[in-house]
């Protein structure tokens, strides 16, 4: 007796022996929408890339690229021999990574708190709070950053001399520079961070907390056993995708709230190509360093991607 098809395995065996052409023309209207897309990484991620060249040349700007002399690694030693290299590199990722120890698990905090939220206005409205920095310019950041941390008039200051403390140097000594620097991106980021983490979230099955409830569970094992646990992959993804982002270090904060007394721990990769490259012009050296910096990013994502899969998570790669 011949057995009889599934639903599933008529699809199939229909379109098994349709030819490339064919899904192109059923998906039509999809692939045109990703038309834009496509052209937007070919045009500013992949063709920029043939400006890597720079880093092997001696480049002239009035010569251009093709004209300027050939000169192999001599650019990558002149800039590993600078000692401000070395230490803008010192100061990005320790900028970086004392940002991501406190950002990081603060995130994963905000979010599970805004899941235990219950009423659904106040949920609404303090998202879209803690998500408004992230939508704010730099430049407004660094303005209410001064207006608040400034030793002489700033609002924290003001307060500290009126209860009688003497006034705190949060962006004219290094360490404390470091500390106002951390606390405005944490204060900035750490609502957008939540999105991620939320979506995950309400993804879990609700059958999981009745029954751990019907078991006597508290709020806090609830959230120790089943919340944490089933976004784990999530957290293990967020954190290799942040860790390789180490060497990566945007341009506004550091050269916005960084000032003359503090250039010993804000003056950081960004910065520096800024100098190099605009101020003083030294194209070839400015490309050598963005250069470096991609190459160490990619290492460490492969890293932290081989370490996510030695302790039995899947990674990304």
């Amino acid at each position: 007796m011949k057995k009889q098809m599934t639903a599933s395995e008529k699809f199939r065996a229909h379109t098994a022996n349709k030819s490339l052409g064919f899904y192109l023309w059923r998906d039509k209207w999809l692939y045109l929408m990703l038309i834009p897309v496509i052209a937007y990484y070919i045009v500013f991620k992949y063709i920029p890339m043939y400006g890597l060249v720079i880093a092997f040349k001696d480049y002239n700007v009035f010569k251009g690229i093709h004209e300027s002399v050939w000169v192999g690694f001599d650019n990558f030693q002149k800039v590993f021999k600078t000692e401000q290299f070395w230490k803008s590199t010192f100061n990005t990722l320790t900028l970086n990574l004392t940002t991501l120890c406190v950002n990081f698990p603060l995130t994963i905090a905000v979010a599970l708190m805004l899941n235990e939220v219950r009423s659904a206005r106040f949920k609404k409205i303090s998202q879209s709070l803690l998500y408004l920095p992230h939508f704010i310019s730099w430049v407004v950041v660094a303005g209410i950053a001064t207006n608040l941390f400034s030793q002489n008039g700033g609002s924290i200051n003001n307060i500290l001399t009126n209860l009688g403390f003497p006034s705190i140097p949060f962006l004219n000594h290094n360490g404390w520079w470091i500390f106002t620097y951390v606390v405005v991106n944490v204060w900035k980021e750490i609502g957008w961070g939540t999105i991620i983490y939320l979506a995950a979230i309400t993804g879990i099955d609700e059958s999981l907390y009745e029954a751990a409830y019907i078991d006597g569970a508290t709020k806090m094992q609830r959230i120790f056993y089943i919340t944490l646990p089933m976004i784990k992959s999530v957290i293990i993804v967020m954190l290799i995708l942040s860790v390789s982002k180490m060497m990566n270090i945007g341009l506004d904060a550091p050269l916005l709230l960084g000032n003359t007394k503090v250039m010993e721990v804000s003056e950081v990769i960004s910065t520096y190509i800024y100098r190099l490259g605009i101020v003083r012009a030294e194209y070839s050296l400015s490309t050598v360093i963005g250069l470096f910096q991609s190459v160490v990013n990619i290492i460490i994502l492969f890293l932290a991607d081989r370490f996510a899969k030695l302790i039995g998570e899947k990674g990304i790669v």
